[in-house]
This record gives structure tokens, C-alpha cells and sequence, in this order.
């Protein structure tokens, strides 16, 4: 999928929305790098937390953090895969609903556009609907496969 960069909404009740669910949005330190890792493998899978510990290669860090109580209850990176892509993100199954998902796709989109980009790939997209109501996000015609080829998904299917 693409996403207008130059075109997104204002994100400031998303926000807020995960601000009032007791969640902190931050861009992951480098001190971060161990648990983040952890988090990322215990709770998505080895295949995701290689994916998105990518991230780490970038100065600064392109992977933002979800945070309850200091816990790392979600994330979500840019430029890990192929440049000028967003994702992985994933956020735990006992804390979506909260905005969260929706907070750190903006973290990443606003970041990818003063980084300079006018456009942001969506790579692996599941829920379609999800980021074209989100964040107007469109599909590009005849990449249903994309880069990422039938073997990831394959693998992210377990098979």
C-alpha cells in the first residue's frame, strides 16, 4: 500500500487517546535494544524480531516503542526491510483497541516525511482496511506479492 506523506491527518487525538490509556509513544533508545529485541521475539516471533531489529541500524533508531508502566506492550519501525517502507509493527493482542497501533503508524509516517519522503510504502499489509480509513493509505496495483515473495509469507503463515 502507499501512503501521502504530504497529505496525512493531524494525530493529535490519537494521541491524546493513547496518552489517557496510560501508554507512552517514544522513539526506542539505544539502551532499549535488548528488551525491545526480546519483546519483539517472545511475543511475534524470531522472523519479526530479525525484521525489526533493522531498525537499529539507522541513526537515529527508525522503531518506535509503546510503553505501559515501562513495559513494552507494542512497536513499530520504518526503513528496516527496504527503504522508504513502514513496518514491522505489531502491538500485544491484550492491548489493541487502545489507539496504539494507530499512534506509532503516525510516530512512523510523520517521521518518514521529515526525513523527506513524499510517499510510504506499506509492505505485508494485513488488515487493508485498517490503513486505508487510518491513514488514507491505497493499494498499488499488482503488488500483491510484493518484495517481501511468497516465501515470507509462507514463513509468516508457519508453514
Amino acid at each position: 500500500m502507499l501512503v501521502r506523506l504530504y497529505d496525512l491527518l493531524d494525530a493529535s487525538p490519537i494521541y491524546q487517546r493513547t496518552r489517557d490509556a496510560g501508554v507512552t509513544i517514544r522513539r526506542a533508545d539505544p539502551w532499549d535494544r535488548k528488551r525491545y529485541r526480546q519483546f519483539v521475539e517472545e511475543t511475534f516471533g524470531e522472523l519479526c524480531m530479525v525484521e525489526a531489529d533493522l531498525a537499529y541500524r539507522q541513526s537515529p533508531i527508525t522503531a518506535y516503542v509503546a510503553e505501559r508502566e515501562s513495559r513494552i506492550v507494542g512497536f513499530a519501525a520504518y526503513e528496516c526491510t527496504r527503504r522508504g517502507y513502514f513496518g514491522p509493527t505489531r502491538v500485544r493482542p491484550d492491548e489493541r483497541g487502545r489507539g496504539i497501533g494507530a499512534a506509532l503508524l503516525f510516530r512512523c509516517l510523520e517521521s518518514m516525511e521529515e526525513m523527506g519522503y513524499a510517499y510510504a510504502v506499506i509492505g505485508g499489509v494485513g488488515p487493508k482496511e485498517y490503513y486505508e480509513k487510518l491513514c488514507g493509505a491505497f493499494v498499488i496495483p499488482g503488488s500483491e506479492v510484493g518484495v517481501y515473495g511468497s516465501q515470507y509469507q509462507l514463513r509468516e503463515q508457519g508453514r
